[in-house]
């Protein structure tokens, strides 16, 4: 049966491959060429087509103009998020039992990128920076985009718990459609958080939030 198992685990990730690469051929990453997609300089335009979340086609060198800090890789949370539609859940693992959401190890990006290289020069340039720092065991220093103030704290599982599925949309914005990741609301404003709790009727305690 594990042999079973393993085998139908290595056709899906193949099959997914080949899913992407086939997208990326007729229209995938580089479809985006309406005025949705491009970039003036210091100014995000959004993406590419507002229904289909066709990802622009960007490069590393692109983020510059883009807002949020830049990334040691340039990951694309409009490509996996939005046009492959990859659940947040799935790399950010521990969001529903965990007052942090978790940053997806080494594992969990080569679960697919061992097959999947990229449809363009542009994404091969990133995957193989991803694939090189797990051959050499390196992992990869993210930069943090949300951070609270020391003396506040954030039970993410719960808010998960409440909310559902638009949990993650109501604080981080629509990420799907993020080609970098940027603060999109003012989480370090009480009255923001506040203002949240007074529209769901729920508790407003200081110690709730408060260390």
């Amino acid at each position: 049966m594990r042999k079973l198992a393993m085998v139908v685990g290595v056709f899906a990730v193949v099959a997914f491959g080949a899913l992407m690469a086939f997208t990326g051929a007729h229209g995938g990453e580089g479809s985006g060429s309406s005025e949705g997609s491009r970039l003036l300089p210091g100014v995000f335009q959004g993406p590419a087509l507002g229904d289909s979340l066709t990802a622009p086609t960007l490069a590393a060198g692109d983020t510059a103009g883009l807002p949020g800090p830049r990334q040691p890789v340039f990951f694309r949370h409009d490509i996996h998020a939005g046009q492959y539609k990859i659940q947040c859940q799935y790399c950010h693992f521990s969001v529903e039992v965990s007052q942090e959401p978790g940053i997806p190890s080494m594992q969990t990006c080569m679960g697919c990128h061992l097959v999947i290289a990229g449809t363009d020069s542009a994404s091969r340039a990133e995957i193989a920076k991803v694939r090189n720092a797990n051959a050499a065991g390196e992992p990869i220093e993210w930069q943090r985009v949300h951070a609270l103030a020391r003396h506040a704290h954030f039970p993410h599982m719960r808010h998960v718990k409440a909310m559902g599925p638009n949990a993650c949309m109501t604080c981080h914005g629509d990420v799907a459609r993020m080609p970098q990741v940027f603060q999109a609301n003012n989480i370090t404003n009480m009255g923001w958080c506040v203002t949240c709790h007074l529209e769901r009727n729920v508790t407003r305690d200081c110690s709730v939030c408060h260390y």
